[in-house]
């Protein structure tokens, strides 16, 4: 009997994890992670102050979790991609560059919740040393096949981790325009503009 009993305790458990992250992730998008509070994300998911703290420590420690699973999707998205891609290279950094770059353009609030955008705007941000090393690294997750594939290319480390930054930078640069409507001051589609650096790089690299 002892074993139902846990099975269903552990399963009303994640049940109600999960009724929090998702209260606090609508909390989050409006008051940002400085404006959020246990109290409001208690109130958004319809328990009491002491049931969110019997989850969770603390607001950060809720972000973390909601930016953690973002991440997990991220992730899985970009894995499921490269397995699927042409098994060269070449095609498996195209797979990772492009879908790190329509999860995000497909979620914007996935974006705003990674960079801290939350009514904060453009500034260095954090929670604590170790959910920011934590989270950091399944970031670094995503974006390792693109490092992978240039290994396999034959480039240095020192290489890899340069033009990571920069597909990650160009990314995130077209991701901001597309996501604040500026790229239509230059009448273009920052999913082609994506493409068509990924394709460059991958042009460039191989010659």
């Amino acid at each position: 009997m002892t074993e139902p009993r846990t099975t269903r305790q552990d399963a009303v458990k994640a049940l109600k994890r999960e009724l929090i992250l998702d209260a606090a992730r609508q909390v989050f998008e409006v008051e940002g992670l400085e404006g959020a509070s246990i109290r409001a994300i208690a109130r958004q998911a319809g328990y009491t102050a002491g049931a969110i703290y019997f989850h969770f420590p603390s607001k950060e420690a809720i972000y973390g979790a909601v930016l953690d699973e973002s991440l997990d999707r991220l992730n899985a998205a970009v894995r499921d991609a490269v397995a699927t891609a042409p098994d060269t290279p070449p095609d498996r950094l195209r797979a990772a560059a492009l879908t790190f770059f329509a999860f995000y353009a497909r979620n914007p609030r996935d974006l705003d919740l990674g960079f801290y955008l939350f009514r904060g705007g453009l500034q260095p941000r954090g929670l604590t040393d170790t959910l920011d090393a934590a989270l950091n690294e399944k970031l670094a997750a995503s974006l390792a096949p693109i490092g992978a594939a240039l290994a396999d290319m034959g480039f240095d480390d020192a290489a890899c981790r340069a033009v990571t930054a920069d597909t990650f930078g160009h990314a995130v640069g077209l991701l901001t325009l597309h996501h604040t409507g500026r790229i239509r001051m230059f009448g273009c589609s920052a999913d082609d503009l994506m493409r068509g650096y990924v394709e460059a790089l991958v042009g460039r690299l191989a010659g």
